[in-house]
């Protein structure tokens, strides 16, 4: 299978080549040439196997260029070694009128795991393969949960360096703590004075700027990315929407064939673009539903066709959600429309005055498959109240919003198909707003003694990669303005690796 550019300049890589890129030449991202589709008897199938297992047969469709044992090795190092907290290593938790899929078992505790303990070995694997001599100097921007687990994943991984980029303020003080404490001989961990959007938008002009890439060869240097723009970030989600299905099957929730909905809280658009393949591939997915925060650009996007990011930004309590340009849906307009003239057309509007329509048409194809709504603050925590004292469940702020957005879905749709809501974080990493939320007085309190007072209310395990940081050292102190991220770029890749 080749991958090609959402803006059609013509190249077409195997998936080695585009996982190392990351980003095409035209700026687009990489997509597959067609879509793998998979028969009832395969979904059925994966409901007897292991979570590494359903990978394996998933990956292999649309990794075509990696032999059986390539994608073999990179699931088992992955998933392996005791990394996860869950054997089924993305579990459902199933309640009457609706199922909760964990994606937060992994080591640092957010859904970022499921791709990126695998993405730096399938680069790792991609850079053998062609016979790459370069370094790969990994770049991200990261909202919170990325950016530590990129670290975590291609942390001291050969021929490959890791720059983080996050938002000073705009992310949890336990997801700030997680990647100031990083360690690694590979790892650079830098504040950037602004929003996530600025140090998204920081990341894709180093990436455009030719002059600095000049620069970084030099060195020999390439660069790349682990943000959802990389396909070798995004087919490893796609896994985790089969294992949920497969899981509701052999659990007896639905019957082979039956349509899910599916309910996925959403930033940059990545999560719910690969539940999208997973749909056109042939898993019986009915809805898709799109919940955001306060900064619901996505929302309007989906029930008008307009998107402008041209609105005021909120920080929320659900600060991985706080983005105003969502990257991964220039994929859906690509599959939507198959016009890489007309998807070049919007993304440069969006580049020049921050909005772009797709028109009525388009729309419709859309809303056919997608649903949207949005949550904010009060709503959230009036959510985690409701299912704490129905469910007696803890949900984080993000996973929150997803729920509300989903009820929302069946009052206004009377939809009765089963429910799958993504859970993309563990409370802990949240654990002031959750608390809050459950009317647990936190004045005063640091970030361990909110560990503590979480766990005597919940009674759920604190996740050891959290626990551990209160005797973490601090290790990453760099802090650059928005126009200082080139600068910083070069400076750590002539850094030796320590």
């Amino acid at each position: 299978m080749k991958y090609i550019s959402t803006r059609g300049n013509g190249e077409r890589l195997d998936s080695a080549e585009a996982i190392i890129h990351g980003l095409a030449g035209d700026g687009g991202l990489f997509v597959p040439e067609e879509i793998p589709k998979v028969s009832t008897d395969f979904v059925e199938g994966l409901s007897t196997l292991s979570y590494e297992e359903r990978a394996e047969k998933v990956l292999g469709l649309f990794l075509t260029d990696y032999t059986k044992e390539e994608i073999k090795d990179c699931v088992e190092r992955a998933y392996g070694s005791g990394k996860f907290d869950d054997e089924k290593r993305a579990p459902l938790s199933v309640f009457e009128d609706v199922s909760v899929l964990e994606l937060w078992h992994g080591p640092t505790s957010a859904f970022k795991d499921m791709a990126l303990q695998l993405l730096p070995r399938l680069m790792s694997t991609a850079l053998r393969k062609t016979g790459e001599k370069a370094e790969v100097l990994i770049l991200v921007a990261t909202s919170g949960d990325t950016g530590k687990a990129a670290l975590e994943g291609f942390r001291d991984v050969e021929q490959t360096k890791i720059a983080v980029f996050y938002p000073e303020g705009g992310v949890s003080r336990i997801q700030r703590l997680q990647m100031i404490t990083q360690k690694g001989g590979n790892v650079k961990v830098i504040a950037v004075k602004g929003n996530f959007d600025d140090a998204q938008n920081g990341v894709k002009r180093i990436f455009g700027d030719e002059a600095c890439k000049e620069k970084l060869l030099k060195k020999n240097v390439k660069l790349s990315s682990a943000n959802s723009i990389n396909w070798g970030r995004l087919v490893p989600q796609i896994v985790y929407y089969f294992s949920a299905y497969a899981d509701l099957l052999s659990s007896g929730k639905i019957r082979q064939g039956e349509e899910i909905d599916v309910t996925v809280p959403t930033g940059n658009f990545g999560d719910i673009l690969a539940a999208y393949y997973a749909k056109l591939m042939g898993l019986p997915i009915h809805k898709l539903i799109c919940a955001s925060n306060a900064n619901n650009v996505l929302t309007d996007f989906l029930r008008t066709g307009v998107y402008d990011r041209n609105r005021e930004f909120f920080k929320t309590i659900t600060p991985s959600m706080d983005i105003l340009i969502s990257s991964n849906l220039e994929r859906l307009l690509y599959h939507v429309t198959g016009d890489t003239a007309k998807v070049r057309g919007w993304m440069e509007q969006l580049g020049k005055t921050g909005r772009y329509d797709v028109g009525a048409g388009v729309l419709a194809k859309i809303q056919e498959l997608f649903w949207a709504d949005c949550a904010d603050d009060a709503q959230t925590k009036a959510q985690i109240r409701k299912v704490y004292g129905e469910k007696r469940y803890v949900p984080d702020t993000h996973t929150a919003v997803a729920w509300a957005v989903a009820e929302n879905y069946r009052r206004q749709v009377e939809d009765s198909h089963a429910m799958v809501v993504v859970s993309t974080a563990s409370p802990y990493k949240f654990n002031a707003s959750v608390l809050s939320a459950l009317d647990v007085a936190t004045e005063g309190m640091d970030e361990f003694a909110l560990l503590d007072a979480l766990k005597e209310k919940s009674g759920m395990v604190i996740p050891k990669g959290l626990d551990s940081l209160r005797t973490a050292d601090i290790l990453h102190g760099d802090v650059c303005e928005k126009e200082g991220m080139e600068a910083a770029v070069l400076s750590f890749a002539a850094e030796p690796r320590k």
